[in-house]
């Protein structure tokens, strides 16, 4: 069996916006959908981390929706394989942007 798989685009949350731009880096994985209590810390960690489980350091986040969101998911991806992959959306695409953090 082979191991190799394509990325995964892990976005924050499912929301009306068009994410098929991000389609191009791995395929769409949403951590989250629809409206989030932003003091629900503990619950937005437990379930990040369920859908991350299987994350590779190749795998990228998109961050959208509340900052605390975004600031969990970028620590569970950071805490386990030692670098953040970002996309961000500009101007249509998205951009990709690493930080080996050790």
């Amino acid at each position: 069996m082979n191991s190799e798989r394509r990325a995964k685009v892990f976005i924050v949350n499912r929301s009306s916006h068009d994410f098929s731009a991000a389609e191009l880096f791995g395929d769409i994985a949403f951590l989250s959908s629809g409206p989030m209590n932003r003091y629900a810390c503990n619950n937005m960690y437990r379930e990040f981390s369920k859908v991350m489980e299987d994350s590779r350091k190749g795998d990228y986040i998109v961050p959208c929706s509340l900052n605390v969101m975004n600031s969990i998911a970028c620590a569970i991806f950071a805490k386990k394989h030692g670098r953040l992959n970002l996309l961000l959306f500009r101007s249509g695409d998205y951009i990709e942007r690493n930080l080996i953090i050790e």
